[in-house]
């Protein structure tokens, strides 16, 4: 089958040889009805391998649905996957069917697979073994004929031995297993890609694409990329709507990219498995960091057009609008200039030393005040499930974002 037809039609992008051996796997396993599990760290991309294999199976006519199994809560998942009958929980005013009941004769795609609680482990399992499942409430047996494809970054031989994640289930659903690479495997399409989400945004927003000059192509092609397409595509979104110059130079886009990609702390792939090297909090601290050091370097820029008089009185009002929404500077409805920072008082405060739960909170708070609370969202932004966000803002006691 012609690989270049199957990228165009589902937008992939790229010629590496492990997404093209990625994809070759899907086809050929495509025509069957084997489970499939799809491997790979967070923002490379999984999503697309359960919709080629359902548009080249003998199911493309019947219902592809997909499920975010770490983004419905613990409680509700059973009645989502399974269907519930009336009465069988409060607010089940009526009997509803579950997704393994809609796609019957389709395929069911479970990302974040990892996120199942023990006991919907145990029903998934029997789904996969014969076929059949029992709604929430009910003592009815009901048969589906469901082609599972599910999706995962964790590692789940660890999450096994960890208890975690049942054995029987990772060997059902891993008849066929699929490793997408992550960015940093397939370095000669980083360019490409990149080139292609400037030029969308350019097209979206109707201005001049940016273009990288030699020393930052090879900057970007050598990035370790932690959040592999996604951050890429973050940052080619972030230097097309700030910078000025269309012409991107390695000083410039190294302000986009949090420390220089070697640090030690990143997920490690061990065997084409992703091993996590350290946990949630630490990751979203460092995470904190590399914001802020952008943020400081951006603000240093205003300020330091301000200060030396560069900026017209429209760039100089834009500025301090910024700074004020940023509570760096005071906010005053009449005000319609810059300040004179030359001839204000310098006041120095001392600083307030935050602990870890603060630091975390403010991260959360931040993430959902830009979604304007939309969690999915948010825990995007962080690199966490939607059900790891969901605990740590109960955790934490975050109410008002």
């Amino acid at each position: 089958m012609d690989l270049i037809a199957v990228k165009q039609r589902f937008g992939i992008i790229g010629s590496s040889e492990a997404m093209d051996r990625a994809l070759e796997i899907a086809l050929r396993v495509a025509p069957t009805d084997l489970s499939v599990l799809v491997t790979g760290e967070s923002g490379v991309g999984k999503e697309f391998f359960p919709q080629v294999i359902h548009a080249y199976s003998a199911r493309k006519h019947n219902k592809y649905i997909a499920v975010n199994c770490g983004a419905i809560p613990e409680g509700t998942i059973d009645s989502e996957l399974f269907g519930h009958e009336k009465g069988s929980f409060t607010g089940a005013t009526e009997s509803r069917k579950g997704y393994f009941e809609e796609a019957d004769g389709g395929t069911i795609f479970l990302d974040e697979v990892a996120e199942l609680p023990h006991s919907t482990q145990v029903r998934l399992l029997r789904v996969l073994q014969t076929g059949e499942f029992i709604r929430v409430g009910s003592s009815k047996t009901q048969k589906t004929n469901v082609r599972v494809v599910a999706a995962t970054n964790i590692n789940l031989q660890t999450a096994i031995k960890e208890g975690r994640f049942r054995e029987d289930l990772y060997y059902r659903l891993n008849t066929v297993p699929i490793y997408v690479p992550a960015l940093r495997e397939r370095k000669e399409d980083i360019y490409t890609l990149f080139r292609k989400f400037a030029s969308d945004v350019a097209i979206q927003y109707r201005m001049p694409p940016i273009t990288l000059d030699a020393q930052a192509r090879t900057m970007l092609e050598n990035y370790y990329w932690r959040g592999n397409i996604r951050q890429l595509k973050n940052v080619a979104e972030q230097i097309s709507a700030i910078e000025e110059s269309r012409v991107i130079t390695a000083e410039v886009l190294k302000k986009y990219l949090p420390d220089d990609g070697s640090q030690t702390t990143v997920p490690v792939y061990v065997g084409g498995q992703h091993a996590q090297s350290g946990d949630f909090e630490r990751e979203l601290l460092y995470k904190m960091l590399f914001d802020m050091r952008t943020e400081m370097s951006d603000i240093k820029g205003m300020l330091h057009e301000l200060l030396s008089g560069r900026s017209t009185p429209e760039q100089a009002e834009r500025i301090a609008g910024f700074l004020q929404a940023a509570n760096i500077i005071p906010a005053s409805q009449e005000q319609t200039q810059a300040p004179n920072y030359a001839e204000s008082e310098e006041v120095t405060e001392p600083e307030k030393e935050l602990t870890k739960e603060e630091v975390l909170r403010n991260a959360i708070v931040k993430a959902l005040r830009k979604h304007n609370g939309r969690r999915k969202e948010a825990a995007k932004d962080l690199f966490i499930s939607e059900r790891t966000l969901y605990r740590k803002i109960k955790e934490l006691g975050i109410n008002e974002y």
